[in-house]
């Protein structure tokens, strides 16, 4: 028969027998008491001694066996290699691309305050030491990237107004000109490399002088020396060929100064006549005003050796000079100039559409060639810019007879 009031002695029995089994509930407890488990928690209660939910952990009665120990051991793997698993699936968005190490350390970032970061850096096979590095020169690592973005910027401008041609020593000048920064080549060279910006590289030289072996020949007064101490003392003269679609040419004339790379005649036709290289030369003498005494280097192609271009050169009062048959060693600053039009105009293709956009892109180019392209014998100066830092003129540059 159940009491229904219980003595103050049972109720100090029940609570003392549920304190002396922390392994055990109040419901076990109650069940072995026969009383109900709400009035002993109740009891309980009024005793001050209840305790945490759940059951209480209590030292085995004697030590677990080599296969319990090994089971534990098991589960305890099992359990860390499917948080590892865990923790690689949500890493695994963080390699779709870019730097594997940065794309780590920005994983344990992300995640360290729920799995911490030394587990994180060991699973992401990173060192603490690299990862705390990274992310305490973060901001100064920002700041970087935002530099070299606008630096590659500035250096996309450049490279487009140089029609694509410019590489990485003609866009520094042109940046520590324009903005007044001392920007170093090597780091224009590694923000070029990495937005995918180059130059026009050179492309193999084709001969196309034409000799006439019965014409009468000049002196090489030039001697492979293609310098000069102050300009229009001593010019460059050369032909090239301008490929036009369907198997058509045009050819270009030039007339270059030695001591200031200043193209200072030219000339372009469909033909190959004397008169080509006698207008190129009439160019020149107008931009000059008069090229008495000074030298006139020539290779031994047809037009070269032409009465009209003798002539023309003696009208002018210019002294002749000729470099040797079949070598382009002696003429090798005008062969030089010929693979550089080409190289920046084509651009990798291999003719113009017609002769008309020929022209139209052999005239921009020259006239950038003198105005603004920077040349690297000149301290990364235009032509023009060079002689103006000299003071000349048409009256300085006329050279005594």
């Amino acid at each position: 028969m159940v009491m229904k009031n219980y003595p103050p002695q049972f109720k100090a029995d029940a609570v003392a027998l549920y304190k002396s089994r922390p392994d055990t509930t109040i419901r076990s407890v109650a069940a072995d008491l026969g009383i109900n488990p709400e009035t002993l928690r109740n009891w309980v209660r009024a005793a001050g001694a209840s305790r945490p939910r759940g059951r209480r952990t209590q030292e085995p009665a004697h030590p677990p066996t080599p296969l319990e120990a090994e089971n534990a051991a098991l589960r305890k793997k099992i359990r860390e290699l499917e948080e590892e698993r865990e923790i690689l699936r949500k890493a695994a968005k963080y390699f779709a691309g870019g730097d594997a190490l940065v794309n780590r350390f920005q994983c344990v970032a992300d995640l360290h305050h729920r799995d911490g970061v030394k587990r994180l850096c060991s699973i992401l096979g990173v060192s603490r030491s690299s990862f705390y590095y990274w992310r305490r020169t973060a901001e100064a690592r920002t700041a970087r990237l935002a530099a070299d973005a606008q630096l590659a910027a500035r250096i996309r401008v450049v490279h487009q107004e140089s029609d694509g041609t410019y590489g990485v020593q003609r866009i520094t000048a042109e940046l520590r000109e324009t903005s007044g920064e001392a920007v170093n080549h090597k780091k224009v060279a590694r923000i070029m490399r990495a937005s995918g910006i180059e130059g026009i590289r050179l492309r193999r030289r084709h001969r196309t002088t034409v000799p006439d072996p019965a014409a009468a020949t000049a002196p090489d007064l030039i001697g492979r020396d293609f310098s000069a101490e102050k300009p229009n003392t001593k010019y460059v003269d050369d032909i090239t060929y301008l490929p036009i679609d369907g198997g058509k040419f045009c050819y270009l004339a030039t007339v270059i100064d030695l001591a200031s790379r200043r193209l200072a005649g030219w000339a372009i036709a469909d033909h190959l006549r004397a008169d080509l290289v006698t207008d190129a030369l009439a160019a020149a003498i107008r931009t000059r005003g008069n090229l008495a005494g000074s030298i006139m280097h020539t290779d031994h192609g047809a037009q070269y050796t032409s009465r009209a271009f003798a002539e023309a050169c003696r009208s002018a009062g210019v002294r002749r000079s000729m470099s040797a048959v079949g070598s382009s060693a002696d003429n090798a600053l005008a062969e030089s100039f010929n693979a550089t039009f080409k190289r920046e105009t084509l651009q990798g293709r291999k003719s113009w559409p017609d002769e008309r956009q020929a022209r139209l892109d052999a005239f921009r180019w020259l006239d950038r060639y003198n105005t603004r392209r920077r040349h690297s014998r000149l301290g990364q100066r235009s032509p023009i810019a060079f002689e103006n830092a000299l003071h000349c003129t048409p009256t300085t540059l006329a050279p005594a007879a």
